[in-house]
């Protein structure tokens, strides 16, 4: 995968923005840095787009294409005011072959197979789905998937917090597009504290973070097998034995050996390893690489951070 389309699935959300005056650029960047979410499309549908593109990507944190690309001429002012991809609503060939040349990150409406083929030709295997909920949602990227199984979708239109995890959920998606966050009125408005708080809140809604077991340490087997036994005794947690440790009722993992941690380990999930790791670095947090699993398909599945938080190691882990 491109790099860019690569840190477009990291970030998960891509903000649809129609920007109507470029002044608003600024505050609307730093939102967006402060919500979690680094990245937007401002679409070429107002007089505002290329300053307002320009303004935005002098933010080195952020990840800035141009949507609603119609012509190569836009496509050429985009890359020059600083435009990392290219998003069109529909798939026109002279902007993807003029994209796919001068190697820009391209990604156009797909709506049909018909579609899907052209863009292959074209040498993508990245498209947009547009308009998602009115082209048939994610039963139809789920249909279209089943012949063109390396193809990738980035679905936009009608996407929501209340369908986003839906979408996410689904492998071939690497990211969706949408605009709840960035609603027009609240640009208007001034109102980037509210816009930060919803992206703060979608960001959430995608990594869906919860507990998933606390694990304790044991200086041995016999020490872990009372402990065991006590829980299950003591609160009807069945035991399981899963080798190098005991389960009660998935809830709590009680290592036969000591292991990460000075007391032992929480195990975090979320609905994407991946995305929470992206999230994490940037803010900061060190993790051990070492400790890293991954499925059988290559994806992430497990990591630890580096750090103890209150003497216990903490991992994440995929729901």
């Amino acid at each position: 995968m491109d790099n860019i389309l690569k840190e477009i699935s990291d970030i998960g959300i891509v903000p649809v923005i129609a920007l109507e005056d470029s002044k608003d650029a600024k505050a609307l960047a730093q939102a967006l840095i402060a919500g979690g979410i680094p990245c937007a499309e401002i679409t070429f549908r107002t007089k505002a787009a290329a300053e307002s593109i320009k303004i935005m990507a002098g933010f080195p944190q952020m990840l800035v294409g141009a949507g609603t690309v119609l012509t190569v001429e836009q496509v050429k002012q985009a890359v020059e005011c600083g435009a990392k991809f290219i998003v069109s609503p529909g798939l026109n060939p002279k902007v993807v072959r003029y994209c796919v040349d001068n190697n820009i990150p391209v990604v156009p409406g797909c709506a049909t197979p018909s579609d899907i083929e052209t863009a292959l030709e074209l040498g993508l295997d990245t498209v947009k789905f547009f308009p998602a909920e009115a082209a048939g949602g994610l039963a139809m990227i789920k249909a279209m998937s089943a012949p063109y199984g390396k193809v990738k979708f980035i679905p936009t239109g009608g996407i929501n917090a209340k369908n986003l995890n839906t979408y996410l959920g689904f492998k071939k998606v690497i990211a969706c597009g949408g605009s709840w966050m960035v609603n027009k009125d609240l640009i208007k408005a001034g109102k980037f504290d509210e816009i930060e708080r919803l992206c703060k809140e979608a960001v959430n809604l995608m990594l869906g973070f919860g507990l998933k077991h606390v694990g304790i340490n044991s200086k041995d087997e016999a020490e872990a097998t009372q402990t065991a036994d006590t829980f299950q005794r003591l609160f009807g947690l069945e035991k399981q034995d899963f080798g190098g440790a005991y389960f009660n009722a998935g809830l709590i993992e009680v290592m036969k050996k000591p292991f990460y941690g000075k007391n032992g380990h929480i195990a975090i999930a979320t609905n994407s390893v991946q995305r929470a790791l992206y999230r994490l670095k940037k803010m900061g947090v060190a993790f051990n690489e070492e400790s890293a699993g991954y499925n059988e398909d290559g994806t992430l599945r497990v990591i630890y951070l580096k750090e103890e938080i209150g003497g216990f190691a903490v991992h994440l882990i995929q729901k």
